[in-house]
């Protein structure tokens, strides 16, 4: 399998008052690409320009980063094209590897704007090579810039950055030097979602279990369902018995733990996110925990109850003070 290293470039209105704004917010203006093949050594790179359709002034902001001129992307060619041609490139056994993952999310709007085929059904797997340098040399959390990147491995600056096929190409010479084990820690592009319960992800990790639902019309639709909310025991599939019950500290992350008997104490971590149209889906979490670590989630979920509980009370109070009025 060959490693497809992506980065590009986008421009977006200058004024913010174009309709096609909501459907395109990003115009793809520049795709660069570097191929590795297994033993991620380069064999192959791609670079093109792309002809502007929709958004035909540069903004200040992505003139000053990439230092392109319209004049210049004027004799590029158009999208539909280009993209043509990258797809021939790619060939048919490959990855993704992207630094972040907008890359994918703004592909596929563009994608989509052109009426092309989707890169996916549903929600694919690819590497996202910012996180798998935070695994591999940091704290698992941390997201650092590219540049700091290269710098903390000691990588030759040998082409500026902020051009798309630079950045792909700072990007494949980290992805070198992360090992083999950590590359297993792969993440999922969920543009398209699953369609129904049957297609819906679930993957287990060295050390943690993620899922990945369909979507839900609402949040209360979300946190409703069964699966979503369930904590069974991702190594033995026993349903266990919570120490901590489901709380929220922002309505937007839900956490528990439960009690395995052989596995001990199981964190689980539920986070409510907007998809493209509108809708709710749940990335969900599964991780086993020490009792330390138990006790500091316990903590913040006294702190949750009593800013809650101040928060009505102040709530309470307004009313009050209203009816009075």
């Amino acid at each position: 399998m060959n490693y497809i290293i992506l980065d590009l470039e986008w421009n977006q209105s200058s004024s913010g008052e174009e309709e096609v704004v909501k459907v395109l917010p990003f115009e793809i203006i520049e795709m660069g690409a570097i191929k590795l093949n297994s033993d991620k050594k380069m064999i192959d790179e791609f670079s093109e320009l792309i002809k502007p359709q929709v958004y035909h002034e540069m903004h200040h902001i992505t003139r000053k980063l990439i230092h392109l001129q319209m004049e210049q992307l004027d004799q590029g060619r158009i999208f539909t094209d280009v993209i043509e041609e990258f797809w021939d490139w790619c060939g048919k056994d490959y990855i993704f590897c992207t630094w972040g993952c907008l890359d994918l999310v703004e592909l596929q709007r563009n994608l989509r704007y052109y009426g092309l085929e989707p890169l996916a059904e549903g929600p694919f797997p690819f590497l996202d090579v910012q996180k798998l340098f935070s695994i591999a040399y940091e704290d698992k959390k941390s997201r650092r810039t590219l540049e700091y990147a290269i710098d903390f491995l000691h990588i030759e600056k040998d082409i500026p950055f902020h051009r798309a096929f630079s950045d792909a190409y700072y990007t494949a010479k980290i992805l070198a030097k992360i090992p083999y084990n950590v590359m297993k820690n792969y993440s999922f592009d969920v543009f398209h979602l699953p369609k129904d319960k049957d297609s819906e992800v679930q993957v287990l990790f060295d050390d943690y279990a993620k899922y990945i639902s369909r979507s839900f019309a609402d949040k209360m639709a979300a946190v409703a369902d069964r699966k979503v909310m369930s904590t069974r025991c991702y190594l033995c599939y026993k349903n266990l018995r919570r120490k901590i019950r489901w709380f929220t500290p922002n309505g937007k992350h839900y956490y528990s733990v439960s009690y395995c008997d052989k596995h001990g104490y199981m964190k689980a971590k539920v986070r409510l996110r907007k998809s493209e149209d509108d809708r709710i889906y749940v990335v969900k979490t599964q991780r086993f925990i020490t009792q330390e670590e138990m006790e500091t989630l316990r903590a913040k979920q006294e702190k949750s109850k009593a800013q809650h509980k101040e928060k009505k009370a102040m709530q309470k109070e307004y009313k009050k003070q209203e009816g009075i009025r």
